[in-house]
C-alpha cells in the first residue's frame, strides 16, 4: 500500500482515538507509570498533533523512494525519532498540560507501549478490520 497524505492523518487519528486511548488508561490511573495523572492524555494528543505535521514530510520523502512505499523499518525509526522530539520539547520547552519533571522512564514506557500497540493494529487489525483501507491509500472513510 502506498498511503496518501489524508490516509495518513485518517490512520494515525483512528488509531490514536481508539488504541492510543485505552493503552493509556492505565498510566491515567496510576495502575502503570508514575502515578495517576492526566498528563499521559496530553502527550498522547501532542504525539498525535506532531505527527499530523510529521506525516507531511514523510509523505515528501517518501515520493523518493522507487515504490513510493513506507516499509515498517521507517515506522520503526519514525517512532523513535518522534519520541525523542517530544521527550525533549517536554524537557526543554515544556508543553501545557505536561509537567518538565515527568519521569523519562515513565514517559518512555507510556510511549512505547502505545507506540507498539499502535505499530501492531496498522500491520494487522487495520488490515483485518477494513480489508479496503490498504487499497485506498490508508483512508479508512
Amino acid at each position: 500500500m502506498t498511503p496518501t497524505l489524508f490516509g495518513r492523518w485518517q490512520t494515525r487519528i483512528l488509531l490514536f482515538a481508539t488504541v492510543g486511548l485505552l493503552l493509556t488508561l492505565p498510566f491515567r490511573f496510576g495502575i502503570i507509570g508514575s502515578g495517576a495523572n492526566l498528563a499521559y492524555y496530553w502527550i498522547l494528543g501532542y504525539v498525535a498533533a506532531f505527527g499530523l505535521i510529521w506525516d507531511v514530510v514523510y509523505n515528501y520523502l517518501q515520493q523518493f523512494r522507487w515504490d513510493r512505499d513506507w516499509p515498517a523499518a521507517f515506522q520503526l525509526l519514525a517512532g523513535i525519532w518522534e519520541a525523542i522530539f517530544v521527550a525533549t520539547a517536554i524537557k526543554t520547552f515544556g508543553l501545557p498540560g505536561v509537567p518538565r519533571d515527568l519521569p523519562l522512564p515513565a514517559f518512555a514506557l507510556h510511549y512505547s507501549l502505545v507506540w507498539i500497540g499502535i505499530f501492531t493494529a496498522s500491520q494487522a487489525l487495520m488490515r483485518i478490520l477494513f480489508p479496503r483501507w490498504r487499497f485506498k491509500g490508508g483512508q479508512w472513510l
